[in-house]
């Protein structure tokens, strides 16, 4: 969390994923993956993606952890309706998720209502926010993955930031 001084959280999730449990398997949205070679680790994101699909989309996820403080994340931001943290398994320099503090229904963008509007502007505006505190003035990129085949792993809606190197096109 971020504190008056300005000072950074530097919490971390230090358990490994193990893929018996839900919770284990929506885990590795955020743990590293034990091998180091792309492939294995897009694998396992599919794989994660596929297991989330088929869990009812109002169950509590490992972001609903995250909020309430059970599970440590080292937070980078956070204010009344958003959170946003370091993800433990980065995939640029900066990767930092983005997520609302209640789910209200909105397990991904697919399920998005006009009354969501205002939420999902404050996620883009923080990421807006969190890449100028982290230094991205060359430019960034914005991510939301959605359903299985989108390779969605958490159904809470999040966004993810993306920087510090020159990203590709395309990029999926």
């Amino acid at each position: 969390m971020v504190g008056k001084d300005g000072a950074m959280s530097e919490a971390v999730i230090k358990s490994k994923p193990h893929k018996t449990s839900r919770i284990q398997v929506l885990a590795s949205h955020l743990l590293p993956s034990s091998s180091s070679s792309s492939s294995s680790s897009m694998a396992s994101e599919k794989e994660a993606a596929l297991a989330a699909a088929s869990t009812p989309l109002d169950s509590p996820t490992i972001f609903d952890k995250i909020i309430s403080k059970e599970i440590p994340a080292n937070i980078v931001f956070e204010d009344e309706q958003v959170i946003a943290f370091r993800d433990i398994n980065p995939q640029a320099p900066v990767h930092i998720v983005i997520i609302p503090k209640v789910k209200d229904g909105l397990s991904g963008l697919s399920k998005a209502e006009e009354r969501h509007c205002e939420i999902i502007g404050r996620l883009l505006y923080t990421a807006k926010l969190v890449a100028k505190q982290e230094g991205l003035d060359d430019g960034f990129r914005i991510v939301i993955n959605d359903g299985p085949k989108g390779c969605q792993s958490v159904y809470h809606i999040h966004v993810h930031l993306l920087g510090g190197r020159q990203m590709n096109w395309p990029p999926g």
